[in-house]
């Protein structure tokens, strides 16, 4: 049976994710508090932002600004970050 869990990206109950997307205590909190929805929207919004600012994934920089706007999307009010 799925885990459910009340999404914060959704605003509702939903699927929870089988493993935390990201390492240390933010991964945990992900875990505990995003769905599987709610996590292929960011993924979706990440994707436009790579694109959009056409970040390199790897550089430090480029994963630091990622990971500000992950926070603010998931944790900030869903599109939190649109510019």
């Amino acid at each position: 049976m799925a885990r459910m869990i009340q999404c914060v990206v959704l605003g509702r109950e939903a699927e929870g994710l089988e493993r935390a997307p990201w390492p240390g205590e933010l991964g945990q909190r992900i875990l505990a508090s995003v769905s599987k929805q709610g996590w292929q929207r960011w993924l979706a919004r990440q994707t436009m932002l790579i694109n959009e600012y056409r970040l390199v994934a790897i550089e430090p920089e480029a994963r630091k600004f990622l990971a500000a706007e992950m926070e603010k999307f998931l944790f900030g009010g869903g599109e939190a970050g649109a510019d």
